[in-house]
């Protein structure tokens, strides 16, 4: 079924059940309600041009009630990042999709210090221009039978785009990565098998849902089972975060290693005492983050692994299948295949090589960039740009970025297990980031970069009993606010820019 018509199935089955909390704006909205508004959004929406609408409005009910707008007036989300470079991003996406119109919000431009695009309009007067009459026929329309309501709105089929999204960008320009129903509905059922959902559970969604991960875990997962969703727009508000835990006694969430280290350290005992289902995912996650968790409030932190092209999730670690360290079992309808770097053959077991993916959650090719598509699709298979193996087990194993790999000497160096083996010796409250430089000699240098001071030669010699010495750090360097993401991933690009910057400066 569309992800729009399961929303309408839903909504009807669970009427006055509460669909979301707002923490930030403090409503609730109950399913009943979210769908008439949502045949409110779908009518205003339908002015605007034909095929795709932008999306600009941060994680909350006004957010996902404009997803189903558009999704039922018949338009395609473009879902626009606003953590960074909010104005060029919408600029480059309307560029790159070919449309004009992007529905924002005027507080979040004044909050974010954003400049006004040509094309975006606010649904602070979208909502001021609603009628009651226009109000009196969504609402009688959502009263009609099932079969009837869904005749009134869009169809298609599963394999329509249902949402564009971007690449993160971390190491080259966004790429625009459509993803259909049946990609994202094909990863949502996964989900809910591989943890055990129902429609008891309350789901924390405080991820951008611009970012694949938010999407499908904070909207589409819940709407698919009439959970209720409870939605703050901004993660690193850490306290409040906890807080909202808590008092909402949400079940579920998810975040990235970054967002849980700050939980970490602003919660008391008992801030997650609800939560049956912590789920980190985008980066690696350090031992120390796992093992502190567990210990502070009994929860375990189960790692997964996922990229937006696969819509997202690839892997998981679960309740029933979980080895610490590793990225967990493939998702049901997903499979995985190691391949040589050499060869393209299979990997022998706990060989590292290529991670390929092929299943119904995966992209059919980036939007309008056959290049791109043609380098990374081939034969059904996706490939991640990602290194890793499968141990006896069938657990995943992630060795880092290929383009985080570096060849010095003649020998490939993990730039991630450089920064494994340091993460271990850093203070707890220390961050780091391994970037490389051109070097005239060696092709390539190493270089730690931290966010304070730290004894470089103690670290070095400890690293010595680690590493091969081609891949300790020659130099360490502190940038102290290290540049992140809006995913909360480290945004390597600007730190190695940094690293050339500082190097370059007589």
């Amino acid at each position: 079924m569309l992800l729009h018509h399961g929303f309408l199935k839903t909504a009807k089955q669970n009427g006055s059940k509460v669909a979301i909390i707002d923490r930030t704006t403090g409503k609730e909205v109950t399913y009943d309600k979210a769908l008439i508004a949502s045949l409110i959004l779908a009518g205003k929406f339908s002015k605007y041009g034909t095929g795709f609408l932008g999306i600009m409005i941060p994680t909350s009910a006004g957010c996902a009630l404009s997803i189903l707008g558009a999704l039922i007036s018949g338009r395609t989300p473009v879902m626009i990042n606003y953590s960074t470079s909010a104005a060029r991003n919408a600029e480059y996406a309307q560029k790159k999709c070919g449309f004009k119109t992007i529905v924002t919000s005027r507080a979040l431009l004044e909050k974010i210090d954003c400049r006004h695009v040509d094309g975006m309009v606010y649904i602070e007067d979208i909502m001021t221009s609603i009628s009651t009459l226009s109000k009196l026929k969504a609402a009688i329309k959502s009263k009609l039978p099932l079969s009837a309501l869904l005749r009134t709105v869009h169809g298609g089929n599963m394999d329509d785009n249902c949402v564009i999204l971007f690449t993160s960008g971390s190491e080259n320009d966004p790429k625009a990565v459509p993803l259909s129903h049946r990609n994202i509905s094909s990863n949502a059922k996964d989900l809910c098998q591989v943890f055990d959902l129902s429609p008891d559970d309350r789901f924390l969604a405080n991820l951008p849902y611009f970012h694949a991960f938010g999407l499908t875990a904070g909207l589409w997962v819940p709407f698919r089972f009439g959970m209720t969703v409870v939605t703050y727009a901004n993660p690193l508000d850490y306290k409040k975060v906890c807080d909202i835990v808590r008092d909402d006694k949400v079940t579920l969430m998810v975040g990235t290693p970054s967002f849980f280290l700050g939980y970490l350290k602003k919660s008391a005992p008992g801030d997650f005492k609800s939560v049956r289902i912590a789920l980190v995912g985008a980066d690696k996650c350090p031992d120390a983050l796992r093992d502190n968790f567990l210990k502070k409030h009994q929860l375990t932190l189960y790692e997964a692994y996922g990229t937006t092209e696969t819509s997202p999730a690839i892997s998981a670690n679960t309740p029933a299948f979980n080895r610490p360290g590793s990225i967990g079992k493939a998702m049901p309808g997903v499979q995985i295949r190691i391949e040589e770097l050499e060869t393209g053959q299979v990997a022998a077991t706990g060989e590292i090589g290529k991670i390929l993916v092929k299943g119904d959650p995966v992209m059919k090719g980036y939007y309008n960039d056959l290049e791109e598509t043609s380098l990374r699709l081939r034969q059904g298979w996706y490939d991640t740009g990602d290194m890793g193996f499968l141990d006896k087990d069938s657990y995943l194993w992630h060795a880092g970025r290929l383009k985080r790999f570096v060849k010095i000497g003649g020998e490939m160096v993990s730039l991630v297990q450089v920064e494994n083996a340091l993460e271990k010796l850093l203070p707890e409250d220390v961050s780091c980031c391994i970037v490389e430089v051109p070097d005239a000699l060696k092709g390539a240098k190493i270089i730690a970069v931290v966010d304070r001071e730290v004894d470089a030669k103690k670290m070095k010699k400890s690293l010595a009993a680690e590493l091969p010495n081609i891949a300790i750090p020659k130099q360490f360097m502190v940038i102290e606010d290290l540049p992140l993401l809006g995913t909360g991933k480290i945004d390597f690009r600007e730190v190695t820019a940094k690293v050339l910057d500082r190097l370059l400066s007589p």
